[in-house]
């Protein structure tokens, strides 16, 4: 069995591994990482041999920790990463280029259409009846996007809300509020199949899904990288978030939000951001936390969307796609019978 996991902001790590009477056997680690001394290697080997096929991904990095000699020094790697391929592995998880890609970059529609879109391409893409898609949203008008499970009137101060003209919807993912300004805000969809990220815990997959626009922001001399459990983050502070939604069919939707120009004042005065939240971010000011793109790159948003477009197929030969009528119709219909509705909206009071 062969098991490969690409470390977010670090290196491959792979293992071979054989199964014999329910154990790990014949174990071999190798990767571009580094470590020392060079014999922690064989102390690796013989940690993860003969532990059973159950043990979990955390299990197999305390016994791969125990092992290391006093000193030793991963760079690039973590005992949690050789659990992750090693459960990778055993469940023959896929790569990203034993896929066939889509890269979807369609016309403005509504906030409410662009979530309707998001349940109906993951559910396709579940269903076997889509390829695995990249989708870079447009929309035609700002929205404040509330997580699955947030309360409206706990994070929305609908006086600010309508007099900055933002609508308010809720998306199928958890998390938190997001203030999708028109044309400030660059936000993309990944619809994935959950064998993709099988064998990673559910925090590993955030960080493994937005690698590739790690390395995109990083091409653009933003020094990006992935802070638990969802945020992108720069020097100067935080980029964007991240969201998932996984589907009973094994669609998986992963998608995030980063700023392009955000208003830090407007914020302030759409969202109810509490005391414990801004704590929690370690600043005094909603205005700081926001880093956008622009401030940082120079570039028109649409170059920066360019670029994580080629970034992304050549990564994994991703292809141009397009929304087809009969999705959008399916999302049609979806907008009508729920995210218009407001028993959608405020299932959590």
């Amino acid at each position: 069995m062969h098991g490969e996991y690409k470390v977010p902001g670090g290196k491959l790590v792979v293992v071979d591994l054989e199964v014999e009477a329910g154990r790990i056997a014949q174990f071999h680690l190798a990767g571009d990482f580094f470590l020392e001394p060079d014999d922690a290697l064989l102390d690796i080997d013989a940690a993860v041999t003969g532990l059973a096929v159950e043990t979990d991904a955390a299990g197999i990095a305390a016994a791969v920790r125990q092992a290391l000699p006093d000193g030793a020094q991963l760079l690039g790697f973590t005992p949690e990463s050789v659990g992750t391929a090693v459960r990778r592995a055993l469940v023959t998880a896929p790569g990203w280029t034993e896929f066939d890609w889509e890269i979807v970059h369609d016309g403005p529609v509504s906030p409410r259409m662009n979530l309707a879109l998001d349940e109906v391409l993951t559910t396709r893409v579940g269903d076997g009846r889509r390829n695995p898609t990249l989708r870079l949203w447009e929309w035609d008008e700002s929205a404040v996007v509330i997580g699955s499970f947030q309360s409206v009137r706990n994070e929305v101060d609908p006086d600010g809300a309508a007099r900055h003209g933002y609508d308010v919807v809720r998306r199928i993912s958890g998390g938190g509020a997001m203030l999708m300004g028109a044309n400030s805000i660059v936000t993309y969809s990944l619809y994935v199949p959950a064998s993709l990220v099988a064998g990673m815990t559910f925090a590993d997959s955030y960080a493994f899904l937005d690698d590739w626009v790690l390395q995109a922001l990083r091409s653009l001399g933003i020094d990006a990288v992935y802070q638990p459990l969802n945020d992108i983050v720069g020097p100067a502070g935080k980029i964007g978030g991240a969201a998932q939604k996984r589907l009973a069919n094994g669609g998986v939707l992963h998608h995030a939000t980063l700023s392009y120009d955000m208003d830090g004042q407007v914020m302030t005065e759409v969202l109810r951001i509490g005391r414990e939240k801004l704590s929690d971010k370690g600043t005094t000011s909603a205005a700081k936390r926001v880093d956008p793109l622009r401030s940082q790159t120079g570039l028109a948003r649409e170059d920066i969307i360019a670029r994580f477009i080629d970034t992304f197929a050549h990564l994994y030969g991703a292809v141009p796609g397009h929304i087809s009528e009969e999705e959008y119709a399916e999302a049609e219909a979806l907008v009508a019978s729920k995210f218009a509705t407001d028993a959608w909206l405020h299932r959590v009071p």
